[in-house]
Order: C-alpha cells, then sequence, then structure tokens
C-alpha cells in the first residue's frame, strides 16, 4: 500500500475510533447520569485523559452541562455531569384520526403536548404538520431543536423516503420527509410506528434489556416492530414486521388492506368493538374502545365477551411471532394494557398452548405507560445517530 493511502486509513481508522468513544461516553452520561469522569474512566475502560478530552468537547457542543459536586473522604471533589436539558427534540406522532406533537429533551422528559385531527389527505396533513412544527419552533427560543422525529401507522421506505403501506391511514404513496424538512429546516426522521416502539423499549427501559425483542402495537390495526440481534429489522422497503396483515382466515372480514381475514381483523381494537356491537343487534349506539374497556369493568358480560374474543386472537396471532422469530420478550403497546387483567393472562395461554418442542415462550409484558411509547420511539429516533455506537 503506498504510503500516503496508509496514512489516509490510518487517518480515517483514527476518525472512527473517536467517534465511537464519543457515542460510548455520551451513552454511559445518558444512561448513568449522574456521573463524574472518573466513573466514567471506569465504566468504558478509556483512560481519563481521553475522557477528559471528549467530556470538554460535549460540552462546548452543549450536548452535556456540568452539575453538582460529590464528596469524597480526600481528595479532589469530583463534578457531575448530565445532558443539557435546553436539547429538544419534537416529536409526532400519527394516528388515522388524531396527530400528537409533543417537545421533549435529550432525557426524554416532555414539556408539552398537542394533539389535532388527522387530515383525510396526505398533502393537507403535511401542510397542517409543518405549520403545527413551525409554531413549536418559535417558541423554542434559547434552546437547541436536534430534529422531528414522526411515527407513522403504516411502513416508509427509508430508499426513496417515501411512505409505501398505510392502509388504516387510507393515504396514497407519498413523499413524508422531504417538504417537512425542507420547510421548516430541522432534520426530520420518520419510522413506522411499531418500529418507533421499539426503540422506546430499547432506549427507555433500563429495568430489561433484550437483543431479540418484539413490540406489538395494538390500536385502529396490528403493528409489529422486530428487534433482532440487537438491530431492528426493516426489511426490503421497510415492510418486515407486517404481522398484521397476515391471513389467518380467508374467509374473513374484509380488511383495510384488500385482503381477507387477516390477524388485525380479529384482534384489533376495531375487532373487539366489531364483535361488542354484533352481540348488540339493532344497537345503533357508538362506543368507543375506552368505553368499551369501562364497560367491562362496570360488569357488562357483552362488553367482557368481546375483550376476551379479541385476546383470544391476539394470542393466536402472536404464535407466528414466536414460531418464526422466536423472541425473548414481547411487549403490547395500546390502550388494551389499561385493563391487563383482562389480556394477560388469556394472551399468554394461547401462547404456551402452541410453543414449538425445545421452544420456549417469551416473556409476555404490557407497555404500561400513558400511550407515550410511540411518542418517546421518536424522540430515540433522532437521538440514536449521535448515541448509538
Amino acid at each position: 500500500m503506498p504510503v500516503k493511502a496508509l496514512k489516509h486509513n490510518l487517518g480515517a481508522s483514527s476518525e472512527v475510533v473517536r467517534d465511537i468513544n464519543r457515542r460510548i461516553v455520551l451513552n454511559l452520561i445518558r444512561t448513568r447520569q449522574p456521573i463524574s469522569r472518573a466513573d466514567l474512566a471506569r465504566a468504558s475502560g478509556l483512560q481519563r485523559s481521553t475522557i477528559s478530552l471528549i467530556v470538554e468537547q460535549l460540552i462546548e457542543e452543549h450536548w452535556v452541562l456540568e452539575g453538582s459536586m460529590g464528596r469524597l473522604p480526600r481528595g479532589r471533589r469530583p463534578t457531575f455531569l448530565g445532558l443539557n436539558e435546553d436539547r429538544v427534540i419534537i416529536g409526532v406522532d400519527i394516528r388515522p384520526t388524531q396527530t400528537t406533537l409533543a417537545l421533549a429533551d435529550a432525557n426524554g422528559k416532555f414539556s408539552s403536548r398537542d394533539v389535532m385531527e388527522t387530515p383525510a389527505h396526505p398533502e393537507s396533513a403535511l401542510a397542517s404538520l409543518i405549520q403545527a412544527i413551525q409554531r413549536i419552533k418559535n417558541t423554542c427560543r434559547g434552546k437547541m431543536i436536534e430534529g422531528v422525529g414522526i411515527s407513522l401507522p403504516g411502513r416508509f421506505d427509508h430508499t426513496v423516503n417515501r411512505l409505501v403501506f398505510a392502509p388504516n391511514l387510507k393515504w396514497p404513496e407519498i413523499n413524508f420527509r422531504d417538504p417537512i424538512a425542507e420547510q421548516t429546516g430541522l432534520d426530520v426522521e420518520v419510522e413506522n410506528a411499531a418500529n418507533a416502539c421499539v426503540l422506546a423499549e430499547v432506549w427507555f427501559d433500563r429495568v430489561h434489556s433484550a437483543r431479540n425483542l418484539v413490540v406489538v402495537t395494538v390500536s385502529e390495526g396490528i403493528g409489529t416492530g422486530i428487534l433482532a440481534n440487537g438491530a431492528l429489522v426493516g426489511g426490503l422497503n421497510g415492510m418486515a414486521g407486517e404481522f398484521g396483515h397476515v391471513p389467518v382466515d380467508p374467509t374473513g372480514p374484509l380488511c383495510s388492506c384488500g385482503s381477507r381475514g387477516c390477524w388485525e381483523v380479529f384482534a384489533s381494537n376495531r375487532a373487539a368493538l366489531r364483535y361488542y356491537c354484533e352481540s348488540q343487534a339493532g344497537s345503533s349506539s357508538q362506543v368507543t374502545f375506552i368505553e368499551l374497556l369501562q364497560r367491562a369493568d362496570a360488569g357488562d358480560a357483552f362488553a367482557v365477551k368481546a375483550l376476551e374474543r379479541m385476546a383470544q386472537y391476539l394470542g393466536r396471532g402472536m404464535r407466528m411471532i414466536v414460531a418464526g422469530l422466536a423472541p425473548e420478550r414481547i411487549v403490547v403497546v395500546g390502550d388494551l394494557t389499561h385493563s391487563w387483567h383482562r389480556f394477560g393472562g388469556v394472551i399468554q395461554a394461547e401462547i404456551q398452548e402452541h410453543v414449538l418442542a425445545g421452544g420456549h415462550a417469551p416473556v409476555l409484558a404490557p407497555a404500561f405507560e400513558d400511550g407515550m411509547a410511540r411518542l418517546r420511539g421518536t424522540v430515540a429516533l433522532v437521538l440514536q445517530k449521535h448515541f448509538s455506537v
């Protein structure tokens, strides 16, 4: 190899190493803050001089702030480090009927949240969303907006920046990223809602860690996000994980994707509402899924039966996931987690009944939170380019 080429290669390698070390230190500060420089050196295995250089760079870039000082029996008192909470992210969660916008800091703490109706046409949705982001941007004087993270109830092809499959939104293919980036002047990251929930689980759940994880989002439809060997699975054109549109009964009801008998027509919120309406023959009352949960808690036997049937189909559909992917953990996201006592046992029993010989049933867990999993995922979506090693 010529000397000039070797020097160039060594220089590139040094830059890669420095970037990896920086990400390691930044991630340690994120997950263990407040933390001292000495503790960073011990946790990372890097030399203290290297830690000092990286920390000073992160302070200059306004990623990290120095905070309180610790106490030691002797010697110099350590200064603790933490992420700069003036570094913020705009999160957007788009659903078929409503869109939620929120502002969060680098720790995933939300300071504001606003909800607006999702327009039926994507062009109108883009225009409304750009205006809403601009309004939030105007309120962020003195803060650094790192970017915009957007979760969509459909599949997004990152190679062409287009939404390519969104049957519940009923939108055609559209470039949903570039117009927002161009008109707001901000970096924009777009991802499928279930994949965003995978990122939220990995980034913000510090109690449980799994390298093989599936998140199942249950709402108007069913979405699945897959983490395999520690990496998010996108597949060809970003279409990996559409278990909700695998037909389980070809004679079943028509699905929004155009097929019949897909998993989501039997196990989604809409399915439970359909079961309930069918049991109330002749009734024209409109019930939301939350109201259905409340009616079940109040002793409505028809509501209880509808939810039980939904839970059974959820478990039966998850057998595909267990047999095909063998995840360590399945996390369920959605309003049904508010009544997990009705769902958890039924789903687990359905899965357990058909575990393959030699296999093991995964840990089944609800995402017990206030409906923010998708929004937390949008925050992780923006931050991962700085923190992921």
